[in-house]
């Protein structure tokens, strides 16, 4: 029994394995001599894991009683999460070395978080889905302080985490309350109790509480405070990494909870997503207006992006998730070849994140330029990019749902939207001409994220990079 819940947790074990194994490697080695190779190393375990989970079909799987529950939508969450983890720390290399931010730490803690990220989304019993949370979570909170000679660093792992114990709190404030209601901590056993029509007023309470921690993680208003700030201190492969890998885990447990635990009472949690999903897209639309910072910017669009996706969490279908997944997917895509360019942006050797510093940025590397510019249409949802068409999806799930409401205020808040997107374009191409431009330092993994990443948003239009597929199949298996 032990060893058939070993295979089917093997993944995570050789991952959590290696992170150990390469710690107490550097550690009575040469330390930070080790980083690069560790970066690359870790990368490229990653890379074999996902191809290897996205080779194993679409049967189900469970280990430790139901704790940990292997199927296709965890198996679709895992590969997302290891590919883009994968990508930013190889993006970061170089990044990090030249400012000496390259600490051996840097790629075992990322790895270390993966692990935990990978058990949050095959989470199926209330006490694993707090493992995986918290060693998620433990873990970003020490490499968004990696900077330790900046007060913003700093500052940033200080808020993120004091905000996240606090979240942590609520999580296990409704967990208890559901624990004490339902007599079990299984998703498998609350669902059998909620079909039973057994749902007091006590277990809707402990709901909301668990609704309340796991919104935290997505940065989903009212409990988006730390976001900006955390983009904006730690240092931009961090933040690149806080936007991609850690948003979709987060919101892959908030589907596995709500449809595996609470799918029998989808009317009585799908008016909360609702409120969340409102609140997210309008203050992320109108407050990234006033932000000269790029960084803060992308913290606001991240925080109306996961508004959007939640419009297919809270259609309560296999078409919402589904719609959901291949949002995820897109929008970590569009992330990583924004944060590639982002991460180019220098003068004098010092990083710049203002976008004041854009202007007329197209005369002097065209390319690039476009790329930028194809990546922001994306993002801003102009047809014909590929992050319309997730729009597209997200909204045809809520229609279909009944939720007519929330996608007419969607497209209001994505047309506010559009204009910090824009705006960055303007500057680019119409933009009075910076007396200080900026150098763009691009290495070539840097331009292969931007250029690849800007192209898919146009190829992908036709091909939809094979997430369609998996995306339905995945969907399927958590609401069956």
């Amino acid at each position: 029994m032990i060893q058939a819940d070993l295979t089917i947790i093997l993944p995570e074990v050789i991952l959590a394995l290696y992170a150990m194994a390469a710690l107490l490697g550097a550690v009575y080695t040469t330390k930070d001599g080790l980083a690069p190779l560790l970066v690359w190393t870790t990368a490229g375990l990653m890379a074999l894991l996902a191809i290897w989970i996205a080779t194993q079909g679409e049967g189900t799987n469970v280990a430790f009683n139901g704790m940990f529950v292997d199927d296709s939508f965890a198996r679709f969450a895992k590969v997302a999460i290891l590919l883009s983890a994968g990508a930013v720390l190889v993006m970061s290399q170089e990044y990090m070395a030249r400012r000496d931010l390259l600490r051996f730490e840097y790629p075992l803690l990322v790895a270390l978080a993966a692990v935990g990220m990978m058990m949050m989304v095959s989470a199926g019993d209330l006490m694993s889905l707090y493992m995986g949370l918290e060693l998620q979570s433990l873990s970003l909170y020490v490499v968004a302080a990696l900077r330790r000679d900046s007060a913003k660093s700093t500052e940033a792992g200080l808020k993120y985490f004091v905000l996240g114990a606090l979240s942590s709190g609520l999580l296990l404030y409704g967990a208890s309350l559901v624990y004490g209601f339902t007599g079990t901590t299984l998703f498998s056993g609350i669902i059998q109790t909620v079909h039973h029509g057994d749902v007091s007023i006590g277990l809707l309470f402990g709901l909301i509480f668990l609704i309340s921690g796991l919104a935290f993680k997505v940065s989903a208003v009212p409990f988006h405070m730390w976001t900006p700030d955390v983009y904006e201190g730690s240092p931009t492969p961090i933040t690149a990494f806080f936007a991609t890998a850690p948003k979709v885990a987060a919101m892959a447990l908030f589907a596995r909870l709500l449809h595996d635990a609470f799918g029998g009472v989808v009317k009585d949690w799908q008016q909360v997503i609702v409120l969340l999903s409102v609140l997210s897209m309008l203050l992320g639309a109108v407050a990234a207006i006033g932000q000269r910072d790029i960084k803060r910017l992308m913290a606001f669009s991240s925080i109306a992006h996961m508004g959007y996706a939640l419009i297919g969490l809270a259609a309560g279908t296999e078409l919402g998730i589904k719609a959901m997944l291949m949002y995820l997917a897109i929008y970590v895509t569009m992330n990583i070849g924004t944060f590639a360019f982002i991460l180019m942006m220098e003068r004098d050797g010092k990083p710049i994140t203002d976008i004041d510093a854009l202007r007329q940025y197209s005369r002097r590397d065209p390319g690039k330029a476009l790329a930028v510019l194809i990546l922001m249409f994306s993002l801003a949802g102009v047809p014909p990019m590929l992050g319309f068409f997730a729009k597209f999806g997200v909204w045809q799930a809520g229609v279909s749902a009944g939720l007519t409401g929330l996608v007419v205020v969607s497209a209001i808040s994505s047309v506010i939207g559009a204009f910090y997107y824009l705006r960055i374009v303007f500057y680019m191409y119409f933009g009075a001409e910076n007396e200080e431009p900026i150098e763009t330092r691009s290495t070539p993994v840097l331009w292969v994220a931007l250029m690849g990443s800007a192209a898919l948003m146009l190829v992908g239009i036709f091909y939809q990079f094979g997430v369609e597929g998996a995306a339905a199949a995945a969907a399927a298996t958590l609401v069956n």
